[in-house]
């Protein structure tokens, strides 16, 4: 007999999770929500902690089940900021005019509502030949060491495993079902170091600024084309994020600088081929200026990209059938936590319309949430055809 006599409400699901404090690295009840729901819905929910990180790993069916179905999202949310300059409580899950407002309404409550209701209904109403799995973090928004990679160790260890992966994070720009994501740019940061001889601005030759060789390094790496772009991918970025010495007086040349570099990269490089690019730089400067240079880098993702097929078919054609509108197929923006589901098994994202997304007055057009809720039900429908 199934649990719930009605569908699950993907609205009133979200707004209980916006409600949640779940900054990151705080689990703030979201997760203990979902595993309630998802345990009276016939899941076997397993929280899979690590590192202080709160992750839920919920299936339905067996396991070694000959296909299992995917979804994967994150609960934690960005800090609010000013919340003076929020025109409704950021917790608060208020709804005017058909829109949602507070912190994650878009990235991503309302896509873990989503998928969590659609996979709820969908094995209670027609019990597939095969398993659900949801792997849900609260770690995405921070270093996410400890969290969808913990669950993906887990799993690895308890042989669990996802057949496809869906990662409901918001992926249209402006229009609900424009585009879904098949894979990822890379991404990495490099800290830098320069370290030369204190002294008296009145008598630069008796120092050695290490602001002149740093200044002259990012100038080099702020004109540097990293390549026009790929069959899948636009070009890289390069973008020097902050220049600090840390000193307060006029008349005294620095012993030492610091700068960081964000960099995004297509699949015309790795993060290991571009960090060496960055050190032989930096060591061309140090030959240069007898200004020392030490270069940290930490690589976040690689890029990837999940080629053309079933799934991706599938899903467009989900969309299609929902909203009208056919996906286009993008690498576009940022990383996400596919970078790492990508290693497991074949990866698509598609979520919501995320314009507001870590803005002040995060909002979702209440509407939309439905649509979510109806193009995941189709695609668990299409997949266990």
């Amino acid at each position: 007999m199934p649990a719930f006599s009605t569908p699950v409400d993907p609205v009133a699901l979200t707004a209980d999770l916006i409600r949640c404090n779940s900054v990151t690295p705080a689990e703030g009840g979201a997760l203990v929500l979902l595993e309630d729901l998802l345990t009276k819905g016939g899941f076997v929910c397993t929280r899979v902690d690590r590192g202080g990180i709160c992750n839920l790993f919920a299936r339905w069916g067996r396991v070694g089940a000959n296909r299992t179905f995917g979804f994967n999202g994150h609960t934690d949310v960005v800090p609010v900021g000013d919340v003076a300059a929020w025109t409704h409580d950021p917790f608060g899950a208020e709804v005017v005019d058909g829109w949602m407002y507070g912190r994650g309404a878009t990235d991503m409550k309302s896509g873990v509502a989503a998928f969590a209701a659609a996979a709820i209904d969908f094995v209670q109403t027609t019990p597939p030949d095969g398993a659900v799995i949801l792997a849900i973090t609260g770690d995405e928004e921070a270093n996410a060491i400890d969290g969808t990679v913990a669950l993906l160790d887990w799993m690895a260890t308890n042989n669990e495993a996802m057949s496809v992966c869906l990662v409901g994070e918001p992926t249209c720009p402006n229009v609900m079902g424009e585009m879904m994501k098949v894979g990822r740019r890379g991404s990495l940061t490099a800290y830098f170091t320069a370290k030369g001889v204190q002294g008296h601005a009145a008598y630069p030759h008796r120092a050695n600024n290490p602001l002149n060789a740093m200044v002259a390094l990012m100038e080099r790496l702020a004109r540097h084309e990293l390549d026009k772009g790929t069959d899948h991918f636009d070009p890289s970025t390069l973008v020097i994020t902050t220049i600090d010495t840390g000193n307060p007086a006029t008349n005294v040349i620095p012993a030492q600088c610091r700068a960081t570099v964000n960099i995004r990269f297509n699949d015309a490089h790795t993060g290991a081929s571009i960090s060496d690019w960055l050190r032989a730089l930096a060591a061309e400067e140090q030959e240069k200026t007898g200004v020392g240079f030490d270069v940290k880098v930490t690589i976040s993702g690689e890029s990837f990209v999940t080629p053309p097929g079933a799934l991706s078919d599938m899903i467009a054609k989900a969309v299609q059938a929902e909203t009208g509108v056919a996906p286009v197929a993008s690498t576009s923006g940022g990383t996400s936590d596919a970078r790492f589901v990508k290693d497991h098994c074949p990866v698509v994202e598609f979520g919501l319309v995320g314009k507001t997304m870590h803005q002040v007055d995060e909002r979702v057009e209440v509407a939309q949430i439905h649509q979510l809720k109806a193009i995941y039900s189709r695609i668990l429908t299409d997949y266990f055809a």
